[in-house]
């Protein structure tokens, strides 16, 4: 490696060289050494992977382990035994423990393989990486306070997923969570978890509310074209949350949409909605019947006025659909 700097004997700026063999820094034109032993602070490339590999063409060139993991106890600088259970040169009638035992000891490799669990499911799901981190984080926090002992697992990663999303409120149903874990859990096990680390957090983040999931259900049935109904769906889940109605935020949503596509020009079946909002039929019917009376007073005037809604809208108590 080649530079200017100053010689002393040369009393000038001159080229210099650095031996990377020796260490020394030498003068081009007078041949001093200008500084000894450097250290050479460029990174390491060799992970000493594979000694074993006498293959050339597949050795690992890595001089540096993975990057430090602040939820590890040991941050990820600790190394950890080969999963090979018996070596080469160990002949067949020597018993050997197996090293998987040892590293099933291992808090940090324990606690690898379930982090590695919440970044598949994230990655299922289309999470981005501070999400995953953050549930990481949550997990953690789990795991040392010991929250949910006694449940399944899977649940508890997926509620640490579903409380990171909800914090950065972002908006994931307990259904699609049930898509992506390992082992398959209910979404009574996963809700019962994201409850009880709610609580153990004390941090304020609030439920999720229905004007969250309205860009994305009126995505799945396909009326985000029409702008104007989007927006009256919003500002009709906005008036919506001064009422008194004790029911799901998906199955309030659903019911919303069904009155304004009624009194619109969109043609959706209540099976349409029931499938984009996840929710079954009878359910959405039951949040309509609560929202119905309201209806004048959520629907935006400059979407439809009284006399259209009176007349387009199914009233529940005679109407054989609601």
């Amino acid at each position: 490696m080649e530079g200017d700097s100053y010689c002393l004997e040369c009393k000038k700026a001159t080229q210099i060289v650095l031996d990377n063999i020796s260490g020394d820094t030498i003068c081009t034109e007078c041949g001093l050494v200008l500084e000894a032993w450097n250290i050479q602070a460029t990174m390491e490339w060799r992970t000493f992977s594979d000694d074993n590999n006498n293959n050339s063409n597949k050795r690992d060139p890595n001089r540096a382990g993975k990057a430090e993991n602040p939820l590890l106890n040991y941050a990820n600088l600790i190394t950890h035994i080969s999963n090979n259970p018996r070596p080469s040169h160990v002949s067949k009638g020597t018993t050997v423990l197996p090293s998987k035992r040892l590293n099933d000891h291992d808090p940090d490799g324990v606690l690898i393989r379930k982090l590695k669990i919440i970044a598949d499911m994230a990655d299922r799901l289309a999470l981005p990486k501070t999400i995953e981190c953050r549930a990481g984080e949550i997990f953690r926090f789990v795991e040392k306070h010991k929250i949910c002992r006694g449940r399944k697992l899977d649940a508890v990663l997926a509620a640490c997923l579903s409380n990171a999303c909800i914090e950065s409120k972002l908006s994931r149903t307990l259904k699609e969570f049930t898509t992506v874990v390992p082992n398959g859990v209910r979404e009574k096990d996963i809700n019962k978890a994201v409850d009880l680390i709610r609580k153990r957090l004390k941090v304020q983040m609030g439920s999720i509310k229905s004007g969250e999931y309205v860009k994305r259900f009126c995505s799945y049935l396909g009326i985000t074209k029409n702008k104007k109904t989007v927006q009256a769906v919003h500002e009709a889940v906005d008036k919506s949350e001064e009422l008194d109605i004790r029911r799901n935020p998906k199955s309030v949503l659903a019911a919303i949409i069904y009155m304004i596509i009624q009194v619109s020009d969109d043609k959706k079946s209540l099976g349409d909605i029931s499938i984009a909002a996840e929710v079954a039929e009878s359910t959405i019917k039951k949040s309509y019947k609560d929202l119905y009376p309201y209806a004048s007073r959520i629907i935006p005037s400059w979407f439809a006025n009284e006399a259209d809604i009176n007349n387009k809208l199914c009233d529940p108590s005679t109407c054989n659909h609601i």
